[in-house]
């Protein structure tokens, strides 16, 4: 089994995990404008106190987006110096896919949800300026798989959205922030260890053979791409209806 370090402050907190053969180790501390400097000494000392160096690393994980932009930057340049310096591949990670792991988690404690599979989520995150950063994510027992890639979204395109298709499950700041109706969702607006899910999403890039250079670690900025035009809100109408096959 694979042992990875994975990094995110994609948000305000900050997450680190380290797991495989026997490790499970994570932090969930303050980001923002302290990720920069804390980043490097957390990530030495989980190694550290697993008593795993890093050359025994197998990959390093970070939070490619999208995100606060300072955030992205630090996770992603750490990762790709360490990795850099140990001769390790990267895995980049799906910032909101990762909040859909940690929904995921949560909505298993519950009896009514329990582990079924499969699951449709749409996850929904406060991007300020009175924006969205949106995904649709389905987990079929293994892994994610993204239904709608990471994008930049006003509010009314998705509400007008969500009226003409209700969603099953919503996950996300932005479900608060902006007080969104979602029907009769699934509501899961906060994560409980932004780290644990951390971990898992890099096992499961992991096993899914996405390890990749550290030369090619590059954080996801959707500031340019505003998505959910005419086109693409009735494509993803008729995708939740079932008339297009994915």
């Amino acid at each position: 089994m694979s042992v990875l370090l994975a990094l995110d402050s994609s948000t305000e907190h900050m997450a680190l995990a380290l797991v495989g053969q026997g490790h499970a180790a994570f932090v969930d501390a303050d980001g923002g404008a302290l990720a920069s400097q804390r980043m490097v000494p957390e990530a030495m000392a989980l190694l550290k106190q697993a008593g795993v160096a890093l050359a025994q690393v197998d990959a390093i994980g970070f939070g490619r987006g999208p995100g606060a932009f300072t955030g992205l930057r630090t996770a992603c340049s750490v990762a790709q110096g360490l990795a850099f310096g140990a001769g390790k591949p990267v895995l980049a990670l799906d910032s909101l896919m990762l909040v859909a792991e940690d929904a995921r988690q949560q909505l298993a404690a519950r009896p009514q949800v329990g582990d079924a599979a499969p699951l449709e989520m749409w996850v929904a995150m406060d991007a300020r300026m009175n924006q969205i950063y949106l995904g649709r994510y389905r987990w079929e027992g293994a892994r994610w798989s993204a239904r709608l890639e990471p994008a930049l979204v006003d509010l009314e395109p998705l509400r007008a959205l969500w009226r003409e298709t209700p969603p099953a499950i919503v996950a996300g700041t932005a479900l608060q922030a902006f007080e969104l109706d979602t029907g009769a969702a699934l509501r899961v607006p906060g994560t409980v260890s932004r780290a644990r899910a951390l971990g898992a999403l890099a096992q499961q890039a992991f096993e899914a053979g996405l390890a990749q250079d550290a030369d090619h670690a590059l954080p996801l900025y959707v500031r340019d791409k505003v998505a959910l035009t005419t086109a693409e809100r009735e494509a993803a109408k008729a995708e939740a209806q079932g008339l297009v096959p994915r």
